[in-house]
């Protein structure tokens, strides 16, 4: 696992890969993606163009936040996988439920939820595109702590406090968000919930269930 290295002095390094006894406390972002041209990937951390692109504006969200909340590594789909590596990216797939869940916070940025009213984002969730993806209901699942955040860094809640909400919008039952893991649920019930998600690549769509 790699991770982000965010420094007192405000430089970002990327470190590892750790082993699962070594890794230490970390914040995961869970997003939804842009266009391949606007994210940041690991090549362009190690080439100093992460800045330049559009995809920064999430990763300097989630530096900031889990600077606030104390915590200095991060980890981020886009640029924390060599995606050149199929080795390396096999086993991001198949770790990802479980790096979810040992996360120490997780943060759901909302690119579509533009506002600095807490009221008025919760209200803006119901036909935000994260509760329309895939790979996003694991990484609402799995995580302890997750909360939930506008595009300029507002906090709308929780998903404990959001919970009635969130069962209202996906249909998944209020103890599966608080309790549950997804060994405790069904294929079934899964490809129930993931009945009204899209994901990028068909294929993907078989992983998200797998996993």
């Amino acid at each position: 696992m790699r991770l982000l290295y965010f420094d007192s002095h405000g430089g970002v390094t990327l470190v590892g890969p750790f082993s699962r006894r070594e890794t230490p406390r970390y914040a995961i972002l869970s997003h939804t993606w842009g266009s391949d041209a606007d994210e940041v990937t690991l090549v362009d951390l190690q080439s100093g163009l992460a800045e330049s692109k559009p995809g920064y504006e999430k990763i300097a969200f989630c530096l900031k936040q889990a600077a606030a909340d104390r915590l200095a590594h991060v980890w981020i789909d886009t640029c924390c996988i060599d995606k050149t590596s199929s080795a390396e990216l096999s086993e991001a797939i198949n770790s990802m439920y479980r790096w979810y869940r040992e996360s120490a916070r997780c943060y759901v940025f909302l690119q579509d939820v533009s506002t600095t009213s807490a009221d008025d984002g919760i209200a803006m969730l119901r036909t935000c595109r994260w509760m329309t993806r895939g790979w996003t209901l694991q990484e609402m699942l799995a995580p302890l702590s997750v909360e939930f955040f506008s595009r300029e860094g507002t906090l709308l809640g929780t998903k404990d406090t959001l919970a009635k909400l969130i069962s209202e919008i996906t249909t998944i039952p209020t103890e599966a968000l608080s309790s549950l893991t997804m060994n405790n649920i069904s294929r079934h019930e899964r490809m129930r919930w993931m009945q009204h998600r899209t994901t990028k690549l068909e294929e993907d769509m078989l992983l998200t269930l797998s996993s």
